[in-house]
Parts: C-alpha cells; structure tokens; sequence
C-alpha cells in the first residue's frame, strides 16, 4: 500500500509499528493473550491515536504538545512491555529486535516533529529564531 504523502512521516512510521505488532504478536501463547499481548497492541494503538489527534491540533494549540508528549510516553512505556514479552517467550527476540528498531525510528521522528513545531510556533508568534554563537 503506497504511503500517503499527507501523512507525517512519524505517523507511518507509528502505524508500520502497529502492523508489526499485530502480526508479531498472532501467535503468541495463549495464556499471554488477555494480559501481554492486548497491552502491546493497545499500547501501538494508543501511539498512533495521539499522534494523529496532534496533528489534526493547529500548531497553537497547547494540547497538541501534550499529545505529541503523550506519545512519547507510550512509546517508552512500549519497549519495555516488548522487553517482558521476550523475557516471558511472548514474542521471539527477533521480533523484540524489530519492535525496538521501529520503536526508536517513532521516537526519533516525534523528536524532530516536536522540535519543528516549537520552531514555527515561535516564527509564527513573532519570535525570530537566534543565531547560536
């Protein structure tokens, strides 16, 4: 399916994740299914729901930061429940190693999404942007 070129390209990245997990995680044991694996998938749906309500914020608006932040934490807080599911033979360490690897390309890219906003936040309100010297 070819990306859309209106998507943020943390968004797809965040979406790539979750199709990851999703598949990833289909033939995990049986008895982590109620507790592991619903809270790693959920914890991908949960990412990418933020995401895309920040980016349907206008650039002003305070929540936005707030949800772009919120993602973030999801972010964190999905790796180390990758971790357990591995640790547990959940998930293979294959599958961990790639989880990490997108999980880190989400949290790069929200870095560089957030830091733009507060750039054009501030050219916007008037404020020039200064020289380092």
């Amino acid at each position: 399916m070819p990306v859309k070129k209106s998507d943020l390209y943390v968004i797809t990245k965040a979406k790539e994740l979750t199709k990851y997990v999703i598949m990833a995680t289909e033939k995990s044991p049986k008895k982590y299914r109620f507790t592991l694996v619903v809270r790693l998938q959920n914890y991908c749906l949960d990412i990418t729901e933020n995401l895309l309500i920040a980016n349907m914020l206008p650039l002003e608006d305070e929540n936005r930061q707030k949800f772009q932040i919120k993602a973030g934490r999801l972010l964190k807080l999905l790796g180390y429940f990758a971790m357990i599911c591995m640790e547990t033979e959940c998930i293979l360490p294959k599958q961990f190693e790639n989880i990490c690897k997108l999980q880190a390309e989400c949290i790069m890219f929200l870095g560089k999404w957030i830091a733009s906003d507060k750039k054009r936040n501030k050219v916007s309100s008037g404020d020039m942007p200064q020289k380092d010297t």
